[in-house]
């Protein structure tokens, strides 16, 4: 359960709460990031009052969410906002004294003045001015430094978790979809194939290719192979774009202020690189650094940086084709074997703007009625139809707090089940994943909307991710759960045939071509 912590206007019980703070044993903070922000980046708007009012919700929160290393950063942002105001009431002394020299030299420089008044020695006056101005922009130093040390925790902060997410480590099953191929193996005399078997053996995907060209976590598609991904994606689309989403051809490279803004780092908290950061010649060092995207997520979300939305515009549901690049450090075993996990794939994404859930009220409150949670729920339906219909059995899971991303406040990932898989997790491999942001991803873009029935007042969109289809994990169970041993032959789901000219097989050079 998250400790509540209560703001106290007493100067002496905010000092009691922070001598009275957990202690945990956390590994230092990450490095800082390794970019500067250039000047025309959106700058953040992070409600920074809303963590100093509950240090205690947000510090348990990165131990809930394994960001351990961050758990204190609430705190200290709470004790930094108590030693700048401490120097803004040291700089607003300093202030009124200097007005009062300021009010003495001007009262020496009357005809009227005494000179016999010891308040007109003028020297000592500016001496003191002098004294004080020096003073005063040490103050004012000290006051900008704490300010950017605060603003710097609180961006690198995740954001809070829904209440419908699980703590700990475990998801939640919440649904299935399609009927299990083989409920009962011992039952079975089915013959399965893994993937990298089945793709090898129809010529359609060339893995030692590909290591020879870029290495491993590469891959080609060849022949129907090729067909086969650009199906999925138009299959994908049709289903986005009959529900309203509109179509976006995003960029694949992007600046790392963006990537870092929307909850991407070039490096995560064990300091892997999970992004790949493309290295400048040293003429373009001065440069803002970029990175390539590692989902249409960051691109789309980057469309309307510094822009405000009308709220009569909201929600605009987009969806965008791209190739997306993964680092994928550390990754190894039964995962980094074939299509499960490469380096650079092709992802139909979703991405949305919706408006605040709660106007005029607290923006981390449980919501009555949630645009949000209505665009998550639509995404999740595009989901489950498109799996539905390729014939893959797949389980939906509520996420827990471990498994969200900085940027989630909660998230629903879809399984599907891949035979080679079945010594691990029992064969279940995510192919999905849908996120709820908040205003997480907007507040640090700087994208806001105007809200006509609250005065015209300016707020934050909240925003909502998805995956409409990522192509080798979902080809991939395809060949898994179509392949048939006696024939040598993949069955192409009947919904992508009419984006493969009719085929409705992939079959074994030796038994024949695809059949028409």
């Amino acid at each position: 359960m998250a400790l509540r912590v209560s703001f106290l206007s007493c100067t002496a019980c905010r000092a009691r709460v922070l001598r009275n703070r957990p202690q945990w044993n956390v590994a230092p903070l990450p490095a800082r990031r390794t970019f500067s922000r250039p000047a025309f980046a959106p700058k953040p708007v992070i409600d920074v009052k809303h963590i100093r009012l509950n240090p205690g919700l947000y510090s348990q929160n990165c131990v809930d969410r394994n960001y351990p290393a961050h758990s204190n950063a609430p705190w200290r942002i709470l004790e930094a906002h108590e030693q700048w105001l401490a120097l803004q009431q040291s700089a607003r002394g300093l202030r009124e004294r200097n007005n009062q020299l300021r009010q003495t030299l001007a009262h020496a420089g009357s005809h009227e003045a005494d000179e016999n008044d010891p308040r007109l020695d003028r020297e000592a006056v500016i001496k003191e001015a002098k004294t004080l101005k020096t003073e005063l922009s040490a103050v004012e130093q000290k006051e900008a430094l704490l300010q950017e040390e605060i603003d710097n925790l609180a961006q690198d902060l995740p954001n809070l978790s829904s209440t419908h997410t699980p703590v700990g480590t475990e998801p939640e099953v919440i649904g299935y979809i399609n009927h299990h191929p083989e409920p009962k193996p011992s039952k079975s005399d089915r013959v399965w194939r893994s993937h990298v078997h089945i793709g090898s053996e129809l010529g359609i995907i060339d893995f030692a290719g590909a290591a020879q060209t870029s290495g491993w976590g590469w891959y080609f598609l060849t022949n129907e192979g090729a067909m086969l991904e650009q199906a999925l994606v138009q299959y994908a689309l049709s289903v986005a774009r009959k529900r309203g989403w509109k179509v976006v051809s995003p960029p694949s490279i992007v600046y790392s202020h963006i990537a870092s803004a929307c909850g991407f780092q070039p490096r995560d908290q064990s300091g892997e690189q999970q992004i790949y950061a493309i290295e400048q010649a040293e003429k373009d060092k001065a440069k803002p650094s970029l990175v390539l995207a590692g989902t249409a997520e960051i691109p789309l979300a980057g469309m309307k940086a510094s822009q405000t939305f009308e709220d009569s515009e909201l929600p605009l549901k987009t969806v965008g084709v791209s190739r997306c690049y993964r680092a994928e450090a550390g990754a190894r075993g039964v995962d980094t074997k074939g299509l499960y996990r490469v380096h650079e794939f092709t992802k139909v994404e979703m991405f949305a703007w919706t408006l605040p859930d709660n106007i005029e009220q607290e923006h981390f409150t449980v919501p009555v009625s949630s645009t949000s949670e209505a665009i998550f729920e639509e995404m999740l339906s595009i989901q489950k139809e498109i799996l539905e219909s390729l014939g893959l059995h797949c389980r939906i899971l509520e996420m827990p707090t471990t498994d969200l991303g900085a940027s989630a406040t909660r998230k629903q990932d879809i399984e599907a089940y891949f035979p080679s898989r079945r010594e691990k997790d029992d064969g279940w491999g995510e192919v999905t994943s849908t996120s709820i942001c908040t205003d997480y991803q907007s507040r640090r873009l700087h994208t806001r909307v105007r809200l006509e029935k609250a005065g015209r007042k300016l707020d934050f969109p909240h925003t909502v991710n998805g995956t409409a289809l990522a192509v080798p994990r979902v080809l991939a169970a395809i060949l898994e759960n179509h392949w048939d041993e006696r024939n040598y032959t993949v069955t192409i789901p009947a919904v992508l045939r009419p984006y493969m000219g009719g085929m409705n097989a992939i079959r074994h050079e030796k038994h024949g071509t695809g059949s028409y």
